[in-house]
C-alpha cells in the first residue's frame, strides 16, 4: 500500500484544549508539525497562549512554539492539511456541522473522542458520517493517558477507518520514537472498546473503593472484557479488536491506575458521594457516566448481557448503592464461562 505524504505544507488543526486535546498537540509537534488548537472558551485560550501552559489541565508541561492556541474555529481551519477532533462525545456531534462548511476540501476527520452520542447511541463515524459526507473517517483509540503522552512517555494506540490510506496517514502522524500507531479497518469495534471499557472502570474504581482485592479486579477486568465483546460482535465489531489495544489494552489502563477519571468516579462512589458530588471534586468530563445510558439502552436492545455495566447503571441513575450493586453480581448463579 502506497502512502500519503503527511508533510506537505499547512497545519494541523486540533478541535478540543482539554488534557488529551493538548497532549495529542503536544506530541505533533515533537513529530516536526505545526498545529493549531482550538478551544470554545476563550479564556482558557487566552491562559494557554500567554502562560505557555495548559495549566487547568497539564499543569508544568510547557506547550511547544510550534503549537498555537485559538478561539476561533475558522483560523483553526483555515489551510488545515489534517483534522483531528478531540472534544467530548456529548459536543461532538454538535461541533461538527459547525466545521463542515470551513473545512478544505479533501480533508479527511479523524477523531481521539472515546464514547457513543448521547441520546441515540450512535457510533461516532456515524455521526460524523452524516455531518461530513464524503470525507475519509477515522477513530484513534488505545490505553493512553494524555499526561503520560504529553510528557513523552511511551504510548501505544490503534488508528481505525475503512480507508487504509486514510488510517495509515493519520497513523504516521502520531507515529513517533516513544508513541506507536497500529492501523486496523475494525471502526466499528475500536469505538465500542474505547467507549463501553468507561463503564467498566467506574466498576472497578467501585470495587476498589469498597475494599476488595486484587482478586476482585482482576476478575471484573476480564468478565468485562467478554462485556466489551459481546456488545461489540452484536454491533458489527471482530472480536479480535478486543484483544488489543482498543479493547483489553485500554481496559487494563483505565480500570487499573487512578489517572483515569472513570475509576476516580467509581472510588468516589463507593466513598458515599453521589454522583453531583462525585463529578465536582474530579473535575472533568467522565464519559462513562453518559456512556453508561447508551451501553444500558444498547445492550437491551441488541439482547446482550451485560450484568457489570448494567449494575453501573443501576447505581448512576436508579438509586442503586454500590454495595448492593455487588450483592446483586456475587448473587448471580453460577455459568459456564464462554457461551
Amino acid at each position: 500500500m502506497q502512502r500519503l505524504s503527511t508533510k506537505s505544507t499547512g497545519h494541523i488543526a486540533i478541535l478540543g484544549a482539554g488534557s488529551w486535546g493538548t497532549a495529542l498537540g503536544m506530541l505533533l509537534c515533537r513529530n516536526g508539525h505545526s498545529v493549531r488548537l482550538w478551544g470554545h472558551e476563550p479564556e482558557h485560550i487566552a491562559q494557554l497562549a500567554t502562560e505557555g501552559e495548559n495549566r487547568q489541565f497539564l499543569p508544568g508541561l510547557p506547550l511547544p512554539p510550534n503549537l498555537t492556541p485559538t478561539a476561533d474555529l475558522g483560523t483553526a481551519l483555515d489551510g488545515a492539511r489534517d483534522l483531528l477532533v478531540v472534544v467530548p462525545s456529548h459536543a461532538f456531534a454538535t461541533l461538527l456541522p459547525q466545521v463542515a462548511d470551513l473545512l478544505p476540501a479533501g480533508i479527511g476527520v479523524a477523531w481521539a473522542t472515546k464514547g457513543f452520542e448521547p441520546g441515540t447511541g450512535r457510533l461516532l463515524h456515524q455521526v460524523a458520517a452524516q455531518a461530513l459526507p464524503g470525507r475519509d473517517l477515522a477513530a484513534i483509540s488505545g490505553p493512553s493517558f494524555a499526561r503520560e503522552v504529553a510528557q513523552g512517555l511511551p504510548t501505544a494506540v490503534t488508528v481505525a477507518s475503512p480507508q487504509g490510506l486514510y488510517a495509515q496517514r493519520i497513523a504516521d502522524l502520531l507515529h513517533g520514537e516513544r508513541f506507536r500507531a497500529y492501523v486496523n479497518n475494525d471502526i466499528v469495534g475500536v469505538q465500542v472498546g474505547g467507549g463501553a471499557k468507561n463503564v467498566l472502570a467506574i466498576a472497578a474504581g467501585i470495587a476498589d473503593g469498597l475494599g476488595f482485592g486484587a482478586n476482585t479486579r482482576a476478575a471484573l477486568i476480564t468478565r468485562g472484557l467478554a462485556e466489551l465483546i459481546r456488545l461489540g460482535t452484536a454491533l458489527g465489531g471482530k472480536p479480535e479488536t478486543f484483544m488489543g489495544l482498543a479493547g483489553l489494552g485500554d481496559l487494563v489502563l483505565t480500570c487499573t491506575d487512578n489517572q483515569s477519571r472513570n475509576r476516580r468516579m467509581g472510588l468516589a462512589l463507593a466513598r458515599g458521594l453521589d454522583l453531583a458530588a462525585a463529578k465536582a471534586e474530579i473535575g472533568q468530563e467522565v464519559e462513562g457516566v453518559i456512556t453508561a445510558l447508551a451501553v444500558h439502552a444498547m445492550s437491551k436492545a441488541h439482547g446482550v448481557e451485560m450484568p457489570i455495566s448494567e449494575q453501573v447503571h443501576a447505581v448512576l441513575y436508579r438509586g442503586v448503592t454500590p454495595s448492593e450493586a455487588t450483592a446483586t453480581l456475587l448473587e448471580r448463579s453460577s455459568k459456564t464461562e464462554f457461551y
